[in-house]
């Protein structure tokens, strides 16, 4: 896939992670979703490995919700598209620092079990759906659900992971 683009800053909160190798899993994950749309810079993602206890604070702080999900994305400006199913607009050279991802353990653990999914091919795409978030993609609307599915789906296919939807 050639240098790597990403700059990964992994903060481990649940020592699971570490054992899952977070780290390992995030790289490839984030430079699949640089290649495949085409960003060019070596932007910042920071990823933080947490629990479900942690998770659903930081839910309960920014949407409201105190419950816990597998992952959330906090961009560091909003890049949304203005028309609902048109991709954004690539990040500017100027603004290198993407945003923040947290994964909770627990939640992704359970849902790989779940689905009967490998937990490290749910993980990484709960990655890519992070970066994604913080490139501007949403799934506020069924076009832009689709195009986020989409793209995720050829992005995971590069990376030998199966269509999750």
């Amino acid at each position: 896939m050639g240098a790597t683009m990403a700059q990964i800053d992994v903060i481990i909160e649940d020592n699971r992670w570490a054992e899952a190798d977070l780290e390992a899993l995030a790289q490839p994950a984030c430079d699949a979703v640089f290649a495949e749309l085409s960003v060019a810079q070596n932007f910042e993602v920071s990823l933080m490995g947490c629990d479900d206890l942690r998770i659903s604070e930081l839910n309960a702080d920014f949407r409201g919700k105190p419950v816990p999900t597998n992952v959330l994305s906090w961009p560091s400006v909003d890049r949304a598209a203005g028309v609902a199913g048109q991709a954004p607009t690539p990040p500017d050279q100027t603004d290198t620092e993407l945003g923040d991802i947290a994964l909770s353990y627990d939640t992704c653990a359970r849902e790989a079990t779940d689905q009967g999914k490998a937990f490290a091919d749910h993980v990484s795409h709960l990655i890519v759906h992070g970066v994604m978030h913080l490139l501007g993609y949403d799934h506020e609307t069924d076009q832009d659900a689709a195009l986020m599915e989409n793209t995720e789906t050829r992005i995971l296919a590069k990376l030998g992971i199966a269509d999750p939807y």
